[in-house]
């Protein structure tokens, strides 16, 4: 058994623009002969962002990506070390240094809905954080300045909800309904009259009637621009329409790379107007964008569409980056880069990944027989579920009731998934903790279950296998094409160089809490990457 697996650690202390950009006089600069703590934490969190992205396509890099990847600490073999690899779980452990077992946030489902928290001037799923266990580096920051501040902005709730945790801070995502920022009343009972004033300017409708068009020479993507697998079948070529209407304009934007461009732009305007970084204590923003991950399930990580995506987030970065440095000064900013999670391509696309003989696999034949045994034997449905992470629960106490032994009813289950074409392993819960060291797929299962959840059984599909029914490229397996993401550091408090070594997400904050030099307020699984911090 692995330390890091079984145990927790105590943590160690411009053009693009769309609002326009007024310069502001730098911070505070550092003195001579001494290291001043910066004042303002940027996590960037990209969605669905594969490591491999930044070397296949480096040299066409000119903007933000060019920038960290040259001057930053950077590591490609970083991984969300935990199974279900979704946006809600990855989101959770970026700035907790936790796994989900710990932060209890397991899968997308049931991660920020919740009916007691309406979004405000806007229709959409109610949200809030109220599953989510545990703090932040938010949290670690007011625990040090009470009147340090937060800002996390995204076009999904979950992204912008989960890197802060459950703390009160200023927290907003876009609402499709109607093509504006808005937030939960978990968070307050009207928006502030910046973001009113912001979404007043109708970016996103101003897109009617245009079209998402290659950035480069279509010579630039060796890519084919014709394969009909991708977006279901419809509209996969160049160029992209944007209808003509306003308001389905605003509702397509949050797929196209403009959505990236627009979530940057809300954030520099509340960099302004929060004066986020301008004063003593250390602020922090989070901004997670989504887009990569909406353009990779469409169109897929082989796609014409994913090379352009990444192109333009590289240079709406650099744009982003050109205008924060000039509202505040460069040297007291520390930035971190990742991922929720990776990608696999569909079953039976041409791909330059290894997924040739991948299918899709249909667990129903094995498991309709034995629930029917149960609810047959007078086990009340709510005792039993197999849910679509590939996580069985069983309620002991009820099949003990009904005459059942548990590990019978486990045994059957294993036995007959196991035989199903496509699954690797079907492993109880209780199982997982005998040998996490060499066994990445127990750990990582190991790492996503709370101990209260009722879970007796996970079942893991063969690499680039997909559950029958899934249409589109995803991600979700414990295999490292779904976890494997980049690590970047860049900025003040950074050591710039290129390590291979292997690296987890749940290692940012604490490294982040030691350049910034406050205390986590609790046990962390993560560890503090000694080689990114300058000495």
């Amino acid at each position: 058994m692995t330390r890091r697996a079984l145990t927790h650690r105590p943590g160690r202390a411009g053009a693009l623009l769309l609002a326009g950009a007024l310069a502001v006089p730098h911070g505070a600069a550092s003195g001579q002969g001494t290291v001043q703590r910066p004042t303002l934490v940027v996590m960037l969190t990209v969605d669905q962002l594969r490591p491999d992205y930044l070397t296949m396509w480096e040299r066409q890099f000119t903007g933000g990506f060019a920038r960290l990847l040259r001057g930053g600490a950077v590591f490609l073999n970083g991984y969300q070390d935990h199974a279900n690899t979704e946006t809600a779980p990855g989101h959770a452990s970026v700035l907790s240094g936790r796994f989900p077992r710990s932060t209890g946030i397991v899968s997308n489902a049931a991660g920020v809905l919740d009916p007691q928290a309406p979004l405000i001037g806007a229709r959409g799923a109610p949200a809030s954080p109220y599953r989510f266990r545990g703090t932040t580096l938010a949290d670690w920051l007011r625990n040090l300045s009470p009147g340090a501040r937060a800002l996390s902005v995204s076009r999904k709730d979950r992204g912008a909800i989960l890197p802060l945790g459950r703390a009160k801070q200023s927290v907003f995502w876009y609402a499709n309904s109607n093509g504006l920022f808005t937030t939960s009343t978990y968070y307050a009972d009207t928006l502030p009259a910046w973001v009113q004033r912001f979404n007043d300017q109708r970016y996103p409708h101003q897109w009617a009637g245009k079209a998402w068009d290659l950035l480069l020479d279509p010579s630039e993507y060796p890519e084919p621009d014709s394969v009909k697998g991708e977006s279901g079948g419809n509209n996969f070529t160049f160029p992209h329409r944007i209808p003509a209407d306003p308001s389905l304009a605003a509702a397509e934007l949050a797929g196209l790379p403009m959505m990236d461009q627009l979530t940057f732009s809300f954030a520099l305007e509340g960099v302004r107007q929060m004066q986020l970084g301008a004063g003593a204590t250390t602020d922090l923003l989070a901004v997670s964008l989504s887009t990569t991950d909406a353009v990779g399930h469409r169109f897929g990580p082989d796609s014409r569409e994913i090379h352009d995506q990444v192109l333009r987030l590289d240079r709406y970065l650099g744009a982003f980056l050109d205008t924060l440095y000039s509202l505040r000064d460069s040297s007291r900013i520390v930035i971190a880069l990742t991922s929720d999670h990776g990608v696999s391509p569909l079953p039976g696309m041409r791909s330059r990944y290894p997924n040739q003989g991948a299918g899709y696999v249909n667990v129903s034949p094995a498991i309709v027989p034995l629930f029917a045994s149960l609810r047959a034997a007078g086990v009340d449905t709510s005792a039993f579920g197999f849910d679509g992470e590939g996580i069985l629960y069983l309620d002991d106490e009820q099949l003990v009731k009904a005459g059942l032994r548990p590990e019978a009813v486990l045994r059957t289950f294993k036995v007959e998934v196991e035989r199903v074409r496509g699954v690797l392993r079907v492993d109880r819960v209780s199982d997982l903790a005998t040998d996490t060291a060499k066994d990445d797929i127990a750990r990582r299962w190991y790492h996503m279950l709370p101990p209260d959840l009722p879970a007796a059984a996970v079942v893991t599909l063969r690499p680039y296998w997909y559950w029958q029914g899934v249409t589109f490229a995803t991600h979700g397996a414990p295999h490292d094409p779904d976890a494997n993401v980049p690590i970047i550091f860049y900025g003040a408090g950074v050591r710039p160089g290129r390590h291979p070594r292997r690296t987890l997400v749940v290692d940012i904050a604490p490294t982040l809490a030691s350049i910034v030099r406050v205390r986590p307020m609790e046990p962390l699984d993560g560890r503090v990457i000694r080689e990114a911090i300058r000495p």
